[in-house]
């Protein structure tokens, strides 16, 4: 009997010693399987690259573009393991080319701990959000926001753009039309912007300064009207051969739909807000003839036909306007950042300042003020329904 009591309770306590072994390895073979999925749910580091514009609206011809820009350059790079190991993540904010919501879409991004930005579309808008960036020591580089004095009164070290400003891009307008139309008598329409307003100012002084042209005119109008017949009378009875005009294509469409319609067939200079297809096809055949400033794009450029190729590929579409700037921009602020080796505000600009990066808008870097070396503005006229170039 107590032989039996005896392996009885052996036979119990080794079952239970058994049990406990067995129990600790399924403790820790449990806390293995947590530890990886833990890893596996980790959410793997993430770069991102903020870009503000008008999405919608009636400028978001010119918004999506590069949206669709930052898109491509982010796969790219994402192909290739990203930048400084991190995934590049797209976040979008719209501001419809509007100041105000262009303040909440900076607001926005400052909150997501967004470090660079490309944006804003437009020049007020840009204008409008640039205080917030700055005090949060956002970069931000647009494709498209010309006003002069975004880079040119030095208040915002914190933003670049990939394209020329308003006082070369007025003047280039005002330019082509002395030497190559040979104006005499000139209207200058603006749409009383920061954009439109400089792009005027510029092309009215250079008018001035080469004295063989005389303007004739000079006003603002109220955007979003539908009916211009009174600037347009005006036009017609200042006698001018040549209407200038400062602003966007849907009050540029208008204008000269007018003009026509009053037998004021003279000619039309506009600039880059007006140089894209949505404003052939808003004026149909009163758009034939006229003529746009709008960046130099480097046709021959590889950067640009691969990028070009690439946007067909995943868009099914062309690139629109500012597509080759905001290309360039995406790619400036991310190689930045690699070169930096992180978000560092102050790293990431001296690194605009000091490196150069091929684009397709060439090879460049920033100058003290901002602004990418080289870019320049080319003349374009609208022929047999689509813009080419003339100069």
């Amino acid at each position: 009997m107590k032989s039996r009591w005896f392996l009885t309770v052996l036979g119990v306590a080794m079952a239970g010693l058994m049990a406990v072994g067995c129990g600790g390895e399924k403790k820790e073979e449990k806390k293995a399987d947590a530890a990886a999925n833990a890893t596996a749910a980790a959410p793997a580091k993430k770069l991102v690259l903020g870009v503000a514009g008008a999405h919608s609206g009636d400028i978001a011809s010119y918004g999506l573009p590069t949206l669709n820009a930052a898109k491509l350059v982010a796969k790219e790079l994402n192909a290739k393991g990203g930048v400084n190991g991190m995934q590049v993540e797209v976040l979008a904010m719209d501001d419809q080319c509007k100041p105000e919501l262009a303040t909440n879409a900076a607001t926005k991004l400052v909150s997501e701990k967004v470090a660079i930005v490309v944006g804003h579309t437009c020049s007020g808008p840009t204008k409008a959000a640039l205080p917030i960036y700055k005090d949060a020591k956002v970069v931000v580089m647009s494709p498209s926001a010309t006003s002069t004095e975004l880079t040119q009164v030095g208040n915002y070290p914190n933003f670049f753009r990939t394209i020329s400003y308003d006082l070369i891009q007025g003047k280039a307008a005002a330019e082509f039309a002395m030497s190559e139309l040979k104006v005499k008598k000139v209207a200058i329409i603006h749409d009383k912007g920061d954009y439109g307003k400089g792009f005027a100012e510029s092309a009215q002084k250079t008018f001035a300064d080469g004295k063989t042209v005389t303007v004739a005119l000079f006003e603002g109008i109220t955007t979003g009207g539908v009916d211009y017949s009174a600037v347009v009378q005006k036009i017609k009875a200042s006698g001018a051969d040549c209407v200038l005009y400062g602003g966007y294509y849907p009050e540029a469409s208008k204008i000269i739909t007018q003009m026509h319609k009053k037998g004021v067939k003279i000619h039309f200079i506009s600039d880059d807000g007006v140089k894209d297809d949505t404003f052939i096809k808003t004026a149909g055949v009163d758009a034939e003839g006229a003529y746009a400033t709008g960046p130099q794009v480097l046709a021959d450029n590889e950067v640009f036909k691969k990028a070009a190729a690439d946007h067909e590929k995943e868009f099914g579409s062309k690139p629109g306007a500012f597509f080759p700037q905001a290309y360039a921009a995406a790619q400036a602020l991310l190689n930045a950042v690699a070169k930096a080796g992180s978000t560092d505000y102050d790293k990431v600009v001296a690194a605009l300042h000091s490196e150069l990066i091929e684009t397709p808008v060439g090879k460049i870097k920033f100058d003290a003020k901002g602004d990418a070396e080289g870019a320049s503005f080319s003349v374009y006229q609208v022929k047999n329904g689509k813009y080419e170039l003339v100069k």
